[in-house]
């Protein structure tokens, strides 16, 4: 999993019960729109996400229009698990980096 893809998880999962629009998602995570967009596109295709277009009209208030999306209940669950499963290869990495480093010497 790319740390990319990890940053919009985690942003996502900061209040998971709560719809974020694609910039709010952009400035949780540090990254930008073209990079989250198509993270959120994957995401929702395997179900993880739900969005919708929010409703009215925002040339009212001088921008465009805003997509929400919205963790899943069982995308919150896989997003934890995904995460966990990426943190726990980087500490079997380092762990192994560090063996490696101490075996040559």
């Amino acid at each position: 999993m790319t740390l990319p893809t990890q940053l919009v998880l985690r942003a996502l999962l900061e209040e998971p019960d709560r719809e974020m629009y694609g910039l709010e998602i952009c400035a949780v995570a540090g990254l930008p729109t073209g990079t989250i967009h198509p993270i959120l596109a994957r995401f929702e295709g395997l179900g993880w996400l739900t969005s919708r277009w929010e409703e009215g009209d925002p040339h009212e208030q001088g921008r465009p229009r805003r997509r929400y999306y919205r963790l899943t209940p069982d995308g919150m669950e896989k997003a934890r698990q995904a995460l966990a499963n990426a943190q726990n290869k980087v500490a079997h990495l380092q762990h192994m980096r560090g063996r490696l480093a101490g075996g040559a010497a």
